[in-house]
């Protein structure tokens, strides 16, 4: 006989209590491992944090779109001429040419304008591209000043225009590129304009093209050339382009005021000069110029100033009926230079002319140089680096929205550059951090330049990157971060 299994009676409370315990120890486990992850993230971040001292880099192509974006967002900062960045009551020259502007060459700040886009034959200002067309074959290595260049006949000094300004060309000179550099800028040459044309682009409309090229890739769009001498009527100008054009050829060119533009008389030919067969003596010019020139002429710098104006030293004068006087002018003192370009100057004679280029010019530079200085210790201005809570990023950089070359310091406060340089003081204002979103070019910080109390300059600090939004993980550890221990902004 079976002995039957004896019952197992299982008590439903006891059943009950059995998953109480596991369900209290997942209750209390599941968040103390949530906690502990948590904590440990956070403690990475904050770690990652206080190490991090500099911002990732923008690649090539970021930072080419970024520059783009800061080009169109301050458009006038990065134009080449541009106007005062503070109001100045009280400057205004007393200038007699129908056409004038006066700027700052360090930065292009616009201190006086006076119909100065009214279109004007720029006359032998138009040398000046020359010059540039040429400087940019020597750059390029095709050329070099001591070059022996081929005079065509349409260069010699005896088939030039009547009345034209020569440096005295004739057939069969040997002459060096720089000596026609210097009939170009000294005598202001018009065969040493035809010269150059030929020999670089071996026909004057070639050589044209490249000037009308140049003014095209500056923007100068009432600027065009149909002839290099600037002897035709059918060039043309602005004074605030040719300002325009100066600013850019002295920066870039800033041995030529030394090497052309300063240099007081320049005599051609010399001896040197000579074409073979011929003897250097003086010659009957009563019945016109000769094919062969074998007497040397002197002549003065066409720019009346260099003797009269402290700092002169350059930079072109033009004259021809159509456009009256005109001189491109510069001068430089105590390390800041000003340019004027006054056009249609008056004058019946070469001498009425002269005087009057001389007056404007020394009206124009005097007062400048009275009223204004240049302010160079522009180590403030340089890229932020700020870390970014709450945000897929963790530090970006303040990026300067433009970079003038100086602050042009007005003389408000003091009777010296150096009482008024000691007045000045810069304010940067820099966020200890950033916790929100923001797109990339978000002005966050500012730059201030004072005189005293008077602003004469602020550029703003914006962001190279956008900053996007993090998960919540993200922002509340971030915000543990900032609760626990507070950022104080940090400067590169």
């Amino acid at each position: 006989m079976k002995e039957k299994s004896p019952k197992i009676k299982i008590n439903k409370k006891s059943q009950k209590k059995l998953w109480i315990k596991p369900l209290i120890i997942c209750c209390i486990s599941i968040p103390c491992a949530i906690l502990l992850a948590f904590s440990t993230f956070t403690g990475i971040r904050a770690s990652q944090f206080s190490k991090l001292t500099e911002a990732a880099p923008l690649n090539i192509e970021e930072y080419r779109d970024f520059s783009l974006m800061l080009k169109n967002t301050y458009p006038t900062r990065y134009e080449q001429l541009k106007p005062l960045p503070y109001n100045l009551e009280g400057f205004s020259p007393e200038v007699k040419a129908e056409s004038a502007i006066l700027i700052d060459i360090s930065n292009g700040n616009i201190l006086y304008e006076k119909n100065s886009q009214e279109i004007i034959p720029p006359a032998s200002m138009t040398k000046l591209f020359a010059l540039y067309v040429v400087e940019q074959e020597i750059a390029a290595g095709r050329l070099h000043y001591n070059d022996i260049i081929p005079l065509p006949p349409e260069s010699w000094a005896c088939n030039m225009p009547p009345h034209s300004s020569l440096m005295f060309l004739g057939k069969g000179q040997k002459v060096t590129l720089e000596e026609l550099l210097l009939g170009l800028s000294v005598s202001s040459g018009n065969d040493a304009a035809y010269a150059l044309a030929y020999t670089i682009c071996g026909s004057m409309e070639a050589f044209v093209d490249r000037m009308n090229q140049v003014a095209t890739n500056y923007g100068l769009t009432n600027t065009h050339f149909v002839e290099s001498s600037g002897y035709s009527e059918l060039n043309t100008t602005t004074a605030r382009e040719m300002a325009t054009f100066c600013r850019i050829y002295l920066n870039e060119h800033p041995d030529s005021l030394k090497r052309y533009h300063s240099v007081k008389s320049f005599t051609y030919p010399k001896e040197h000069n000579m074409a073979d067969g011929d003897e250097y003596k003086a010659q009957d010019w009563s019945k016109g110029l000769p094919e062969h020139i074998t007497m040397g002429i002197t002549q003065k710098n066409t720019n009346p100033l260099l003797d009269k104006l402290e700092g002169c030293d350059g930079l072109k004068t033009g004259y021809i009926d159509e456009s009256g006087y005109n001189l491109a002018l510069t001068a430089e003192r105590n390390g800041t230079r000003f340019l004027s370009v006054t056009m249609k100057g008056p004058g019946r004679t070469t001498a009425e002319g002269q005087q009057g280029r001389i007056a404007d010019g020394i009206e124009l530079m005097e007062k400048a140089f009275e009223t204004f200085c240049n302010y160079k210790d522009l180590s403030s201005i340089h890229n932020y680096f700020v870390k970014t809570f709450r945000s897929k990023e963790k530090a970006i950089n303040l990026v300067p929205a433009f970079t003038p070359e100086a602050i042009t310091v007005p003389f408000a406060f003091g009777d010296s550059i150096k009482e008024n340089l000691e007045k000045m003081h810069i304010e940067v204002i820099v966020p200890s951090y950033i916790a929100e979103k923001m797109p990339q070019g978000t002005e966050a910080g500012r730059i201030n330049f004072f005189l005293e109390d008077y602003l004469l300059d602020s550029i703003p600090l914006v962001t190279d990157r956008t900053i996007n939004e993090s998960n919540f993980i993200v922002k509340a550890a971030d915000r543990l971060i900032l609760l626990c221990k507070p950022y104080a902004h940090l400067q590169d």
